[in-house]
Order: structure tokens, then sequence, then C-alpha cells
């Protein structure tokens, strides 16, 4: 039998997608409510497939992009993905178990009881990004497959080594019953979206979200949309400049800038702007001294990026801004030096623009008014950042914008809690996995009323004498 990873052309992945799609929800209606040892065991097999195979995928990530060190994809998408898978199988007992809610007057009195019962939604479709090919793919699957859904996987074409062997492996040892994974080009992608899931997963720039969200509002599916967006950096007039320009340093050089919470604006006092510059790029070139044949120096992941995150530099240099580079050379292929930007006028495309790659914006601010003033003209970014030890202005900061998630005095660091959801908000995209919240995103919150039986329920004609008193008794402050 084909399966879907094996399909050559788009129109034969997508036969094979509407396939493995029609066999799954007919397996889900042939197995009934799966127990949480089914449950488990499907979760085990996807952690046993990344313990057993994680060099293959490794050596297909780091081919994709052409220098992707291994340790980072170790370390991001493998042990990344292991966490929430581990955290999710060690927790669905205590996720499954029903929630019992307080029945309503007068029927409570007659022993009427209530409850909420969290019941798998289908089939899942998970359309992953290629900056963290798998992760994307498998962190959002261990909240799908606790929730008793079945999924089918689409990794991004960026990545075509890294997608062929996820669908090799996942062919070679999951049942595709219980997953499965389609590859193709933008074609499928989008025709991926259209199908009637249960729920969509998709990991991506905004854009690209909204069409996700359309596609999907034809079958009425309800989307987790994971999608990024400029996100912020407040250093404080508290903060140790020389501790916040090297954890910035730190995020940027993490894949390349290449990740949907890399910092994108740092907001330094005006005053600071110079000493902050300096620190930043002095931290940055202890880290990435060179980009000349340097593993360390993760590249961009193809040529089409590579000429984006160009292109939005030679932009703010030719308006005027400031521009230092860092380690101050020529790329080595698509390993690319960092390129700081300093105060670049606001209509610039790095201000509008997700950089997504080995650039950072230096802005010089007078009060944290201003700051979240700016802050609230532009979307709702993915990650905000606070760098210092004032604990008022902290509130302030906390209270005055919106973000999906914040780390206060380091950088990229919540979106590891396995215990915490995970998301966006606005054009920074909506829902979330991780911890509890993910296995309620992929359930379906169904609410079970145990009527009270027997002698003694309250009177069944519809409105018996004295009915109207007794309605009207029941109207309190």
């Amino acid at each position: 039998m084909t399966t879907v990873a094996e399909s050559g052309s788009a129109a034969a992945a997508i036969a094979a997608l509407d396939d493995v799609l029609a066999r799954q929800r007919a397996a889900r209606r042939a197995e009934g409510m799966p127990s949480a040892a089914v449950r488990r065991a499907r979760i085990q097999a996807v952690i046993d497939l990344l313990v057993d195979e994680y060099d293959a995928i490794v050596t297909a990530v780091d081919e994709d992009f052409g220098g992707r060190h291994r340790g980072y994809s170790i370390m991001n998408d493998v042990l990344g993905s292991l966490g929430s898978l581990k955290s999710s199988r060690d927790r669905l007992e205590e996720w499954m178990a029903p929630e019992h809610r307080k029945a309503y007057a007068p029927y409570d009195q007659y022993g009427a009881t209530a409850e909420i019962r969290y019941t798998p939604k289908g089939t899942v479709g998970i359309l992953g990004t290629w900056n963290a090919p798998v992760f994307t793919l498998l962190s959002p699957l261990a909240s799908a497959l606790a929730a008793g859904n079945r999924a089918v996987l689409k990794p991004s074409e960026v990545v075509p080594r890294t997608a062929e062997t996820l669908a090799r492996l996942f062919t070679e040892r999951i049942d595709p019953l219980d997953v499965a994974v389609v590859t193709g080009g933008p074609a499928v992608a989008e025709q991926f979206t259209t199908r009637p899931f249960g729920h969509l997963v998709f990991t991506g720039s905004t854009s690209v979200g909204r069409a996700v969200m359309r596609s999907a509002a034809e079958n009425l599916v309800p989307v987790t949309l994971e999608l990024g967006g400029k996100s912020p950096t407040l250093v404080s007039r508290s903060a140790d400049l020389a501790a916040a320009a090297g954890k910035v340093a730190g995020a940027k050089s993490s894949n390349g800038g290449q990740l949907c919470v890399s910092p994108d604006l740092v907001y330094v006092p005006r005053e600071s702007v110079d000493a902050f510059v300096t620190a930043l790029t002095g931290a940055y070139s202890q880290l990435v001294p060179t980009v000349q044949g340097n593993p360390g120096a993760i590249s961009i992941v193809d040529d089409r990026h590579a000429r984006r995150v160009a292109g939005l530099v030679d932009d703010a240099r030719t308006r005027g801004a400031r521009i230092e580079t860092v380690p101050d050379e020529q790329p080595d292929g698509r390993r690319t030096p960092l390129h700081v930007v300093v105060d670049p006028p606001e209509d610039t495309a790095v201000m509008r623009e997700e950089l997504f790659g080995p650039a950072v914006v230096v802005l010089g601010y007078d009060t944290v008014d201003d700051v979240l003033g700016a802050l609230g003209e532009r979307p709702a970014p993915l990650a905000l950042y606070w760098l210092g030890t004032d604990d008022d202005e902290l509130q302030t900061v906390l209270d005055g914008t919106t973000s999906g998630g914040v780390t206060v005095n380091d950088l990229m660091l919540h979106p590891g809690l396995e215990d915490a959801p995970f998301g966006g908000v606005g054009d920074s995209g909506m829902g979330h996995y991780h911890g509890r919240e993910g296995f309620v995103e992929f359930s379906h919150a169904r609410t079970v009323f145990h009527a009270p039986a027997g002698a003694g329920q309250p009177p069944a004609a519809l409105y018996p004498e004295g009915f109207e008193q007794m309605m009207a008794s029941m109207i309190t402050r």
C-alpha cells in the first residue's frame, strides 16, 4: 500500500492525504475513546523514534541549512520535542480526569451533578516550519496525542532532506493510522489546509497564517497559529548594561537569529545606546569570532532568505541608519555576520518586517512610557523581554503591554516551560500547546449534566401551578 510519505507528485500526495485522513477517521470511530494506555503507547512510539533515529534527523537538518551545528539541532529539535512528548506521556491520567462542576438550582437540591469530559477532536493536521523543523511538528503532536487524537504531519518544503527523513522514519516505525506524514511543496500545503481536520496547527508567517485560517474556515476547523512577530527587548535603566548586551548577543547567535521568539527590537536608554552597541558587538564577537568556516555560526537556511535579510539591512543603510557588522567580514556562503541596525527611521523595512535572521535593531528611548506607547502601536509580538532590577518598572511593563509570553531578565526561556502554554496573541497567533493547556486545546470540552432520577425531582410539567412565583423567588441580587 502506498503511504502518504511515499507519494512523489503533489497530486499523489494529496490523494494519499485524503486516503489516510479517511482511514484515520474510520479507525477513530471503530476504536471509540482511546484509553490512557493507548495514548501513552502512541506517544512512546514517537519518543522511541527520536531516541533511536536522532542522528539521521540531525544530519538531514545540517545538510538542509548548509551548516547548522549538530549540538544546536539536538538541543532545540530533538531534546525540545522529547521534553514535550515526555511531559504529555507522564501526566495523561491527571489531564484526562473529568472535572466536576456545580449543578444549578433547583436541580442541585435534588441530587443533580455536572462534569466536563475532555474528548478527542479527531485527526489533527500539523504544518511545521523550517527554522525548527522537528520541534514545530512534534511538540504540538505531543499535546494532540495526549488528547487522544490521531495526526497528519506536513514538514516544511524549505528543508526537503529533513522532510524526507521524517517521512521515511514515520513510515517505517509508526502506524499511519496513528500518525502519518505528507511531504510536498506549497501546493500540497495549500490543499492540506482545506481538509476537514478536527483541528489544524500552523507555524509560520502572519500573512500565511491568515490564509490558513481562511481555508480552515470553509470546514469550520479550529486552528492554532504560531506566527512570531517583532519581539521587543526593553533594557531598563536599572539593568547591568554589559550583562544585558551579553544576553541579547546570545539570543541572536542562537540558530542564526532564525527563531520566532528571537529579539528583533532592543530598546535602550538613549544615553546608553553607544555603550550598549559596543558591549553587544563585543559579546557577539566572543561567541562568533568568525563566520569563515565556523560550524558554530549557523547558516541562513537558503539563498532567498539570505537575500531577504540583506535587503532589510541595505534598506536601512540607504535611509541613513548606522550599521555595525560583527564579525567585520564578508559572509561565508550563507554563514552571515550579525548586523546591528541603530536607530533606523520608523518607516524602514527593518522596523516593519520580522527579521528572522542575523540582524537586530537597537533603538534609544527617553522614558519607559515612550516605549510602551511605541509597542502599543505595533501588533502584539510572540515574546516580550525585560532586563533590569526595578520591580515597579517591571510591573508597569507587564501591565502596559500585550504579548504571547514574557521572559524577565533573560531571553527566549519561557517557550521551554512544558507546564505552561506557549502561543501568540493577535498578529502573533492564537491558541497554544504545552502543558495542560495544550491538552485542552486539542480536546473538545464536553459538558455532561446528570439530572436527578427517581422520586423527589422537580415537577416535569412545563408550567405547573405556582411556577411563576417559584421563578420570581429566585430573582436575587
